[in-house]
């Protein structure tokens, strides 16, 4: 039988967990593994962001001697935002612990560590869904919680920004010149960029399933690729790909299976900046322990919480604490099959 005072040992310390949480492999999401967002570890709740609007004007000629017009001050402005809380549990009771053991051992002490370490990947899954649907919306510009309409943090309202008009991309019509909106897209974001473009900057559009397969289908893009050997490729499937026009990476990109808890709404593409200056940034406060107060806050935490009334239980708890900041909502556009 297992002796639940295992979990005062040094290796139940929330320390010791979150190091061993952090090396859990999870499935990968696509936004996370494309490393967009550049982590702010702070030490406390709040994440402090400046806005600067600085803009660029002729200079009018003037006499030799004449007074000289002044340069305009940059307008800045200063806000405060409190990070998130993300928290999910797991019990474990003696009653599933007891005779049992771990394979080929006869050490209570590893049986009690694998068991842990497979409710932490559970959750730790969970956890990496709900970061995917913060990134998702953080791209969007508004991010939401996980009922998929209480919005977290608006971009957009806090800096005061009109989001940009919704393009017509026109797939059903087979004249369409997609290329041209493909550059529309570009130019809008260029603009709209301020110094944040970069020369390595790239363009991707998430696409829905339905956006995504009318683009690859459509008979101007298919006549681009007539004579290129990535012809070939626009005869196969393309499901959940990847695929280069117009200067853009328009990816199917793959949700949840339900279609709708982490997705593109149907139908629809979403343009953002990969590789631009400071535009999406992700701000991690630390956990709200004694152990980890005042220290550079991490991407996840983990801890145990013994029963100490019955000592018949334990929970296994798993937290995070970020905000997905995008400094730029004015660069976000977006685009519809029709």
């Amino acid at each position: 039988m297992v002796s639940m005072d295992i979990f005062h040992a040094d290796a139940f310390s929330a320390i010791q967990l979150t190091a061993a949480v952090e090396k859990i492999p999870y499935r990968p999401a696509l936004l996370g593994s494309l490393g967009l967002f550049e982590a702010d570890r702070i030490r406390v709740e709040w994440a402090v962001i400046e806005k600067r609007e600085g803009t660029l004007a002729l200079i009018p000629t003037s006499e030799r001697g004449a007074p000289l017009p002044e340069q305009l001050a940059i307008k800045r402005d200063i806000r405060s935002f409190r990070t998130v809380r993300l928290a999910k549990a797991d019990t474990i009771r003696a009653s599933e612990l007891q005779n049992i053991r771990a394979f080929g051992t006869e050490s209570d002490l590893q049986t009690v560590q694998q068991e842990v370490a497979t409710r932490m990947a559970r959750l730790r899954n969970d956890l990496e869904l709900t970061l995917e649907n913060h990134r998702l919306g953080a791209i969007q510009g508004i991010v939401v919680d996980a009922d998929g309409t209480t919005p977290l943090v608006d971009w957009y309202a806090e800096w005061n920004i009109s989001q940009a008009a919704e393009i017509d991309f026109a797939l059903g019509t087979s004249t369409t010149d997609v290329r041209g909106k493909c550059g529309q897209v570009k130019r809008q974001m260029m603009v709209a960029a301020k110094g944040a473009w970069l020369p390595g900057t790239q363009i991707f559009g998430f696409a829905s399933d339905g956006f995504f397969d009318a683009l690859v289908g459509h008979d101007n893009v298919k006549q681009t690729y007539l004579n290129w050997t990535a012809a070939a490729d626009l005869r196969q499937p393309l499901a959940y790909e990847t695929f280069q026009y117009g200067g853009i990476t328009f990816v199917n990109y793959r949700g949840t299976d339900d279609g709708s808890t982490v997705a593109i709404a149907a139908d629809k593409c979403r343009f953002f900046p990969v590789g631009a200056n400071g535009v999406f940034r992700v701000a991690q406060s630390p956990a709200e322990t004694f152990d980890f107060v005042n220290t550079p806050g991490l991407d996840v935490y983990a801890m145990t919480i013994p029963d100490r009334d019955r000592n018949a239980s334990v929970r296994i708890e798993l937290y995070s604490y970020p905000l997905f900041i995008c400094t730029r909502p004015e660069m976000l556009q977006r685009a519809r099959k029709a």
